[in-house]
């Protein structure tokens, strides 16, 4: 098969009321409120797709741009700002509610709590949002990337004044080595993914990831649209997908739409754990490149597997030229259509989609998901042109990503 799917025979329905106190409607207003505190805050654009819409016979098709958040080309900064103040809000003992990005950038702040380092490993992005945080607020950060990285990414988290080391390591041991230079060096892990006995400022990061969501429904409801029966959410180590995912079903019950997690083939690891069927999360099969770099990750993330396992309705696992072709349908729309600037991670919920209504394998497993005409279908583009020069080779010379090694030939 082309694309992998598994379907999630485990999945709860939500039922009215569905607590999920970390991810619910006033954890995303706290994180809203202090996203809000940031100069460079507004929501990112809601587009429709009217033309797409019709071409694959769908009811809508809507996406949610995450290449102009705060002027870094990815949603990562949500998560990565939001943790690094309710760590700060920590030490000083005080609500989140009370502060914001000025407060704790003064002078006042840095001298009760003092110079703070902070480390995370990362494929680009959300490295880049912990530098972009860590020097507004007058701190230090330490940034781990992994072997293949590509120098743009690197120089990109450098320039902002973090110290940036590309290791001989893939991401999973990236994570690694970013936790014992932390410990061994008394400074402060940010990492977004979680494991037993570090949920905490993973926790908060996917928190921070809310912003975005609320924001959709919120668009949603202004334009006097209804909210969508279907959603296409990226999933690496799953963080971000837990966080959409979570936040959904505590704030629309059995509204919440049907979730679909894509994945490289080459790095599936919720994929795995859903083919697994025994409830218990797994590392992926094999980890090979991929172009999808902000996906590319291998071991679960702890708090969002259960939220994937018990609600979402499956994962696919696909090949590179799948994101490839996401990325070529949203920078040459239809007639009457947006265009969107999408990276390779961003634009892969696209390329499935397309995959999915056009392709007769994909087809069928369409009728499964009950895609139709009827459908209305979300979209979340997570980066814009992140690695400009890879963007180019696929949007602008139509360069194909070889599937077996997920580089280019």
């Amino acid at each position: 098969m082309t694309i992998g799917f598994v379907e999630n025979h485990r999945k709860k329905e939500s039922g009215a009321g569905e607590p999920f106190e970390s991810f619910g409607p006033v954890e995303s207003a706290r994180a809203r409120r202090f996203h809000r505190s940031f100069r460079e805050y507004s929501p990112t654009p809601l587009v429709f797709f009217p033309a797409l819409s019709r071409r694959l016979g769908l009811g809508e098709i809507m996406l949610k741009d995450e290449s102009t958040r705060f002027g870094l080309n990815s949603f990562k900064v949500l998560g990565a700002s939001y943790a690094i103040g309710r760590f700060m809000a920590k030490k000083l003992g005080r609500p989140i509610e009370s502060l914001s990005l000025e407060i704790l950038a003064s002078p006042d702040v840095r001298a009760k709590i003092g110079e703070t380092l902070f480390v995370t490993a990362t494929d680009g992005n959300h490295g880049r949002g912990v530098a972009w945080t860590v020097a507004r607020l007058g701190h230090k950060a330490m940034v781990f990337m992994p072997k293949g990285s590509a120098d743009i990414r690197a120089n990109a988290i450098r320039v902002i004044g973090a110290k940036c080391v590309v290791t001989d390591f893939d991401y999973d041991d990236s994570v690694h080595l970013a936790e014992r230079y932390a410990r061994e060096n008394g400074g402060a892990l940010v990492q977004d993914t979680a494991w037993e006995g570090y949920e905490t400022i993973p926790r908060w990061i996917m928190q921070g990831y809310m912003t975005l969501i609320d924001e959709v429904l919120e668009q949603i409801r202004n334009r006097d649209k209804l909210p969508p029966t279907h959603m296409f959410l990226q999933a690496g180590v799953g963080s971000f997908a837990g966080a959409i995912l979570g936040h959904c079903v505590a704030a629309l019950g059995n509204d919440a739409p049907k979730t679909l997690l894509v994945e490289p083939r080459n790095a599936a690891c919720i994929h795995r754990s859903m083919e697994c069927a025994d409830g218990f999360p797994h590392k992926a099969a094999d980890m090979a490149q991929t172009i999808m770099a902000g996906l590319a990750c291998g071991e679960p993330c702890s708090i969002a597997w259960g939220i994937l396992r018990d609600y979402a309705a499956g994962a696919l696992s696909c090949p590179d030229f799948i994101a490839a072709n996401g990325m070529r349908i949203l920078a040459s729309p239809l007639f009457g259509d947006p265009q969107v600037v999408s990276g390779e991670s961003g634009a892969v919920g696209c390329g499935v989609l397309e995959y999915l209504m056009s392709a007769p394998e994909g087809r069928k497993i369409a009728r499964r998901l009950g895609l139709d005409a009827a459908s209305r279908v979300l979209l979340i583009s997570t980066e814009g042109d992140t690695s400009p020069e890879i963007y180019r080779k696929i949007v602008h010379y139509g360069a194909y990503p070889d599937p077996g090694r997920g580089v280019f030939e």
